[in-house]
């Protein structure tokens, strides 16, 4: 019977509320496991008066386990990789609030891909901080605007990944104002990332016009290898040495640009390829991560925005260095 104990109490942990502070007690907790039709809940059970729970099923097996709390309809997910500690497990929650506090989008990137003789795909990645103790909801007008222009024909993927998950496909829907439209997922607090994917008809050297809809702190269009991009009050940063992407930021809330070039067609004809094989992949169940198109380019985004960190501590350098040297003159004066 005593070797039997661990099994028969094989996952336990406490949730906390960390808005209040407080344990969260009669709070839901779902076992899943992860097979071929994606993610399926094993068991569920209730939180303590203390926040403390118990399921008495092993998770242990060849792929990973995840646990995922309720609280206000909005979902947290902890997950149990093989072989790692099942006992012990803090889970933290939120409370929900439909008021934007200490929320702010701290990176938006527009890469332009232009095709040869077929349209332009334009990839926006999105990186919303919010330092707040609340998970930010607003199910009827969503969390973020965004500028869909009309040559997409209203036709725009959007995935979203909070801080504690990977990344899902998101609702979008068009808003009272003119080409603005709103995506709608929950805002934890961290970081959450919006990245949104359509096409546009493209001819080279045609001006391009977009809008940012909501203010971020930095905004930045890129320029694939093959592409060039020009337009008035745009700061050039350079190349990104690895992708060798062109880089360029924006202070103005819309823009104005002329694209000539194209993407190479095998980097193009690829990404067709991948989406065949996810779909003939998929068994149907909805409830499963299907990695969207834009997830191709995520080590690209990923290059481009380690780069644009890099860039942005060289100019702060480069604009702080003339007045340490004043200072260190004045001194020695």
């Amino acid at each position: 019977m005593l070797l039997a104990l661990p099994l028969s109490a094989a996952v336990t942990g406490t949730v906390i509320n960390r808005t209040t502070g407080a344990p969260q007690a009669a709070a839901t907790v779902t076992l899943y496991k992860f097979g071929q039709g994606g993610m399926e809940p094993v068991t569920e059970t209730k939180t303590g008066a203390q926040g403390q729970f118990t399921i008495n099923q092993n998770p242990a097996g060849p792929g990973p386990a995840m646990l995922r709390v309720e609280i206000d309809n909005v979902t947290y997910n902890h997950m149990l990789p093989p072989g790692t500690p099942t006992t012990g497990i803090t889970l933290d929650v939120f409370n929900a609030t439909r008021q934007p506090q200490g929320v702010k989008i701290s990176k938006h990137m527009l890469l332009f891909q232009p095709s040869s003789g077929g349209p332009m795909t334009v990839n926006e990645t999105f990186l919303v901080d919010n330092s707040g103790k609340s998970t930010w909801v607003d199910p009827v007008n969503g969390t973020l605007r965004f500028y869909l222009p009309a040559a997409a024909q209203g036709k725009v993927e959007a995935t979203a990944a909070a801080p504690d998950g990977l990344a899902v496909p998101i609702p979008t829907g068009e808003t009272a104002k003119p080409q603005v439209w709103a995506a709608k997922f929950e805002i934890k607090p961290g970081e959450t990332r919006f990245d949104l994917n359509y096409s546009v008809p493209y001819t080279a050297g045609t001006a391009y016009a977009g809008k940012i809809a909501s203010p971020d702190e930095n905004t930045y269009l890129v320029a694939p290898e093959g592409v060039t991009l020009e337009g008035a009050g745009l700061q050039d940063l350079g190349e990104e040495p690895r992708t060798h992407a062109h880089i360029f930021g924006l202070a103005a809330n819309a823009y104005r640009i002329k694209l000539t070039g194209a993407v190479a067609a095998s980097a193009a004809a690829a990404e067709p390829a991948a989406d065949s094989a996810a779909d003939s992949q998929d068994s149907g169940s909805r409830i499963e991560v299907i990695p969207p198109r834009v997830n191709g380019k995520a080590k690209l985004i990923v290059g481009l925005a380690l780069a644009i960190l890099g860039l942005g501590f060289a100019l702060l350098y480069r604009a702080q260095a003339p007045a340490a040297k004043e200072s260190d003159e004045r001194g020695r004066g």
